[in-house]
């Protein structure tokens, strides 16, 4: 195993191989171990805090991603990919489809709508578990999941750490301000809170034996600080909803509000009146009238009025590859094992946006479904886990920081029989890229029951090992490899950011900055640039870019600067090669290609220069 692997005991390191089943083709990773520098490194937290920065400026400044909205202020968790952002992104899933479905017999693609009828995600659980109770931390605002929160042990300190001193002394005065009490301030962390019991905590003056003043607590804190100081739970759907058809439903709220709360009735007496058996002991309108809170019976009728016309955006791409199963293999007479992909938007309320575009509330996935028979799916899971590992440290500067995290008993849903991650060590951690999981049965068993429709498959050639009579009729069992675009877009950026010394030809040392992008996620492949802007040269330059794009090479034709300095900005762009015309070319024929990476040029025939950069492409290497 090698000595850079990271993951937990029983998980497979990068280049791990998985037996494969017969037919299928397997690839494995191409290692590459970055060089070792001699120069003293800066602490790894301020180093990777710096990348980050820097990551995110030369996104801006290079037209990768913006702020959405920017101009008025932007709009939190949203970012519009500019010009070569959004190239990335396309080759980068164009890459995923054709490692998952192109070079694949047995796996075809779908395209369903973000909008689908309700009911989907109330049998798929999406409805009833995208309604979490959240909660806010009246010192720094944070939003988090009280479910998710952490729980410190009771009796106990209950510390409170800041992101430095500064933030620390902002937090003291609105803790002293809000409650009354001045917290020790040590560094970055304030102390003086104690858990008294597992639903109270207090504040114990330095020297004091016991809590001078308390407040009741529900036994967890805030997940940034580890602030006790939080509002009431409240629920928030994860989902985003919206009406479908041209009537506004929220006007027949409004009428039936009226209505409602015009009269001399109680609103109890009201709400059975209007809507009846609808609102009979056990429905959402009775179970409102139960509670006897005023609003929630108003929130239920509204809930009510609306529900014929709303629907949800789509929190995942993969229930529409669930209940479009028996049409996929009925219309392809696919048989199991097949798999089903599909690329696309998805979108949810997160209640809390980190990380530049690593969590944010619209975001594009690459997921795969694939049907198997009942007892062969934990050795397609291990197929499946090699495969994905291989695809993402393939196109990697540094394998090293991809690892697999196991699932434990207690993370898996009930219905699965096994999870892993494949996360990438960014710099503030390790994070989730791509879940590969073993979902059993469930899904396809519960749209089948939902909606009264058959989703078995029928294996003609197969005894039903129950009876021992052909055919075989069951529900396939599903492994899923569920990937992030927009977190692959920021892993890869990440992976490729590099910063070099050189010397230049006068004997100055130059930080040269460039993105080591694997040349098929890069969004330029070639720039043509001519040395001068006479000469013919312009020309020269113009006829080769109109050749490489009828090549269907992305290609940049680039004249302003001089040639130092437009090597400089493609360096930064991630654009593998650069072609100069010089007055060489005019005489002889050839171009000067220069190698991102390495920097070394060579001459290469203009006759020659497409089938070169599409060999390059294809073939590269690091």
């Amino acid at each position: 195993m090698s000595a850079f692997f990271l993951g937990r005991p029983g998980d497979t390191p990068s280049g791990g191989a998985a037996s494969s089943p017969p037919g299928w083709r397997r690839r494995l990773p191409r290692l590459y171990e970055a060089p070792m520098s001699n120069a003293a490194a800066p602490s790894p937290a301020a180093a990777n805090d710096d990348v980050m920065k820097k990551v995110v400026a030369l996104c801006k400044s290079r037209g990768f991603v913006y702020q959405s909205s920017e101009i008025y202020g932007g709009l939190k968790s949203a970012y519009d990919y500019g010009p070569l952002g959004c190239e990335l992104k396309r080759n980068l899933m164009s890459e995923w489809w054709r490692d998952m479905v192109t070079c694949r017999e047995n796996v075809v693609g779908l395209d369903a709508s973000i909008i689908m009828r309700p009911e989907v995600w109330r049998a798929s659980g999406h409805a009833a578990g995208f309604a979490d109770p959240l909660v806010d931390c009246q010192v720094s605002q944070e939003r988090f999941r009280a479910d998710k929160a952490p729980r410190p042990a009771a009796p106990g300190p209950l510390p409170i750490t800041c992101a430095d001193k500064g933030v620390a002394k902002t937090y003291a005065e609105i803790i002293e301000k809000k409650f009354g009490v001045v917290l020790e301030r040590d560094g970055n962390v304030l102390n003086g809170l104690v858990a008294s019991s597992a639903t109270e905590f207090g504040y114990v003056p330095k020297g004091a034996s016991a809590p001078t003043q308390t407040w009741a607590w529900r036994g967890y804190v805030s997940p940034l600080i580890g602030s006790p100081f939080l509002t009431a739970e409240k629920s928030f759907n994860l989902m985003f909803r919206t009406a479908l058809g041209a009537v506004d439903p929220m006007q027949e709220v409004a009428e039936v509000t009226a209505a409602l709360t015009g009269g001399s009735e109680d609103l109890p007496t009201a709400i059975r009146a209007k809507f009846g058996k609808d609102a009979a002991e056990g429905t959402v309108l009775g179970k409102a009238i139960a509670v006897g809170d005023r609003a929630k019976m108003l929130r239920a009728v509204a809930e009510h009025v609306t529900s014929s016309a709303m629907v949800y955006m789509r929190p995942e791409t993969a229930q529409a590859m669930f209940v479009q199963f028996r049409n996929v293999q009925q219309s392809m007479a696919a048989k199991i094992p097949f798999g089903i992909a599909q690329m696309g938007k998805s979108f949810r309320n997160e209640i809390t946006v980190e990380h530049f575009i690593f969590r944010s509330c619209e975001f594009e996935q690459m997921e795969m479904e694939f049907f198997c028979e009942p007892g062969t799916q934990l050795q397609w899971m291990e197929y499946w886990k090699d495969q994905r590992m291989s695809w993402w440290t393939r196109y990697a500067n540094d394998p090293t920081k991809f690892r697999f995290r196991t699932h434990e008993k207690d993370e898996l849903a009930h219905y699965a029989d096994g999870c892993y991650d494949v996360e990438y060590l960014y710099p503030w951690g390790w994070g989730e890229l791509e879940g590969i999981a073993s979902r059993t049965d469930h899904d396809l068993h519960a749209h089948q029951e939902a909606s009264g429709q058959s989703l078995e498959y029928v294996d003609q050639e197969k005894e039903d090992p129950k009876t021992g009579k052909k055919p075989w009729k069951y529900l396939p069992y599903v492994i899923e490899p569920a990937a992030g675009a927009t977190r692959a877009v920021l892993c890869f950026l990440l992976d490729a950011y590099c910063e070099e010394e050189r010397t230049t030809a006068t004997g100055e040392k130059e930080l040269r900055t460039l993105l080591k992008l694997h040349p098929r996620l890069a969004p330029i492949k070639c720039a043509v640039l001519p040395l001068v802007k006479k000469d013919g040269m312009p020309e020269k330059a113009r006829e080769i870019i109109d050749a490489m794009l009828k090549a269907g090479i992305t290609a940049k034709y680039d004249e302003k600067g001089s040639v130092g300095k437009r090597y400089a900005k493609h360096d930064e762009i991630g654009t593998p090669w650069c072609a100069t015309v010089d007055g060489q070319t005019l005489t002889d024929g050839t171009v000067t290609v220069r190698d991102r990476d390495t920097t070394v040029q060579v001459r290469v025939a203009i006759s020659d220069l497409v089938a070169t950069i599409k060999a390059k492409l294809e073939n590269f290497e690091r």
